[in-house]
């Protein structure tokens, strides 16, 4: 039988193998692809939003800040850690590892060189640090709601993002060079571990004990009050707590406490060994008192800036997942056996207890600090962090759980408690816009060039000025410089601790006694400097503002004229600066005796 061509080629094709079909495993989808990159992208997209909110304050940078600036200046130039050449050790700074990071930045050229694009690095590069935490701090936020929520974590992501990026508070200050985007990022990693560990049942797990105690050491090193996140750990441990595992919850919690008290500990004794005390001179000037109810209460007026709309529907939210303990991770969520030494209720209901507990520390914290002269609440940023997570971990939660109705209506609900608490914060929000707290660049050019000028002008050489407004100062002042607010300074931080304010005018006016000197509002009733103290002690004004102004020791002039000619002088300039108080840029650097004069 002959078989045509056509049919030995049909044969052919027929006998062949099959091609092999794309497998889903090596070339995903559309659909898998967005699953895989939706976390990522919402993390860029919320850090995108926050970043926008941030551009609104320019190039301002706190003047608190610069007096870090200056003490990582010191310490990279190998004076050690000093506010200026010449002073003695004081640890006039709270925030080592943020210190650490610029030293960092400074050795590598990237801080206090320069400019970038007429823009100075002294604000580019801590604005870029404060960036680079909030993307961590929504990473957290991320990896935690995985745990929970591993299909909407996006979600969970996204809101958060935006309850953080509609409060100015949590924005100005992670962006104002501050310690405070480092110390939100330990928060928000504090509250990812547990979570996850809570979630996932795997808190007694010694890595998580460990890396509990190390995110507190450095949250401890960041701000002191930061050491507070040690005790979330342990808490939460005896939050789980069940009777047949307390052998393995002591080992875990005392893992955790080790990992974090011999380091901190190591730490505390170089601070002695270096500076003489157990604390850094910082909280000795602003004399931190035992807290009263009145002070701990202090704490419901975040409630108020972040808007009693969206605190009641969080509450509501967080309420309804804690009570459901059926809430749980789509298709991870069994039950199953309980793990050896802690209870097991749902994953929702776990995450979230676990995460109300550093919560509730860090608001505890802050109820304790004494209240802050800055506007905007600015130790409030962990509080925040934790807040906004919980919130969007609860609302999306519960959303999931629900009908297209009841989602609807969380949705709107939501929409409208942000709206209510931006529009809420608007008057107080557009003060801080327009003039927000006291700048480095201005503090750099009031005091740091105007006394410059002042010293050359009137022949001071070698010449000492005492002043409150520091930062800045110390980046650009040619003069020794002794601060009057105590940060820097050990015998006035000691005379503000004993509230002893006639020794510290006998330290200034007769130990000290500078050639110059400026005291401007609350500082005139702290110090007790007033102008008539200052006139019988042979000062002399040079500008005057409001009750104090800018002073000169008279005697220390050889030409007295210079004194009334120069007080004509810088008028006209010094108005316009006051009246303001918000220069445009710091220029390219901030070196000592740069710049043009007032």
């Amino acid at each position: 039988m002959i078989i045509s061509l056509a049919q030995f080629q049909r044969r052919k094709e027929s006998s062949a193998p099959p091609a092999e079909a794309p497998s889903s495993a090596h070339t995903p989808g559309v659909a898998a692809l967005c699953r895989r990159w939706a976390d990522p992208a919402a993390v860029a997209l919320a850090t995108v939003l926050i970043a926008w909110r941030a551009s609104t304050l320019g190039q301002w940078i706190v003047d608190d800040a610069a007096i870090t600036f200056a003490y990582a200046r010191s310490i990279d130039e190998g004076l050690g850690p000093v506010q200026q050449p010449g002073a003695d050790p004081v640890e006039g700074y709270s925030n080592p590892s943020w210190l650490a990071l610029l030293l960092v930045g400074r050795r590598l050229g990237l801080f206090d060189h320069g400019a970038l694009l007429g823009v100075s690095d002294l604000v580019l590069y801590p604005k870029a640090l404060a960036l680079l935490c909030t993307a961590g701090v929504l990473a957290c936020v991320a990896a935690a709601a995985r745990a929970v929520l591993p299909g909407r974590a996006w979600a969970v992501t996204l809101l958060t993002g935006a309850v953080l990026a509609g409060n100015l508070s949590y924005v100005a200050w992670s962006f104002s060079g501050l310690e405070n985007p480092l110390y939100a990022l330990t928060a928000a990693a504090t509250g990812a571990l547990l979570v996850r560990g809570a979630a996932r049942g795997a808190l007694l797990r010694p890595t998580i004990a460990a890396s509990a105690g190390a995110i507190a050491l450095l949250a401890a090193l960041t701000r002191p009050d930061g050491a507070v996140l040690a005790a979330a750990y342990p808490v939460t441990v005896l939050l789980f707590l069940r009777r047949d595992g307390i052998a393995r919850a002591v080992r875990a919690a005392a893992l955790s406490c080790g990992t974090f008290a011999l380091p901190y500990g190591a730490f505390l004794l170089w601070r002695r060994a270096t500076f003489g005390l157990w604390v850094p001179n910082t909280a000795v000037a602003k004399a931190q008192k035992p807290p009263g109810l009145a002070q701990l209460s202090s704490a419901g007026e975040l409630l108020g800036y972040g808007g009693w709309a969206l605190a009641l529907i969080g509450a509501a939210c967080v309420g309804t997942a804690l009570a459901r303990p059926g809430l749980a991770r789509p298709g991870l969520a069994r039950p199953g056996p309980a793990r050896p030494g802690l209870a097991r209720p749902g994953p929702a209901r776990r995450a979230l207890a676990a995460l109300l507990v550093p919560l509730a520390l860090t608001l505890l914290a802050y109820g304790v600090l004494g209240r802050d002269w800055m506007a905007l609440y600015r130790f409030a940023t962990p509080v925040w962090v934790l807040a906004a997570t919980a919130l969007s971990l609860a609302a999306v939660t519960v959303w999931q759980a629900e009908r297209l109705r009841a989602r609807v209506l969380i949705g709107c609900a939501l929409a409208g408690a942000l709206l209510l608490s931006v529009t809420g914060q608007a008057a107080q929000n557009g003060r801080f816009v327009q003039r927000p707290t006291l700048s480095m660049c201005f503090v750099a050019e009031r005091y740091g060039h105007t006394f410059n000028a002042y010293a050359a002008y009137l022949g001071l050489r070698d010449a000492t000025v005492a002043l409150p407004d520091l930062g800045g100062t110390l980046l650009t002042s040619r003069l020794r410089v002794v601060d009057v607010a105590g940060l820097t300074d050990r015998r006035v931080a000691e005379a503000y601790a004993a509230a002893d304010t006639a020794g510290l005018r006998d330290y200034v006016l007769n130990d000290v006694r500078p050639e110059l000197l400026h005291v401007h509002a609350a500082w005139t009733r702290k110090t007790g400097l007033t102008v008539p103290r200052l006139a019988a002690a042979g000062y002399v004004p040079l500008y005057r503002e409001g009750d104090g102004g800018d002073f000169v020791r008279a005697d220390a002039v050889r030409d007295p004229a210079r004194i009334a000619a120069l007080r004509e002088r810088v008028r006209p300039a010094l108005d316009d600066m006051v009246a303001e108080m918000r220069p445009a840029g710091c220029g390219p650097a901030l070196r000592a005796g740069e710049g043009s004069p007032a």
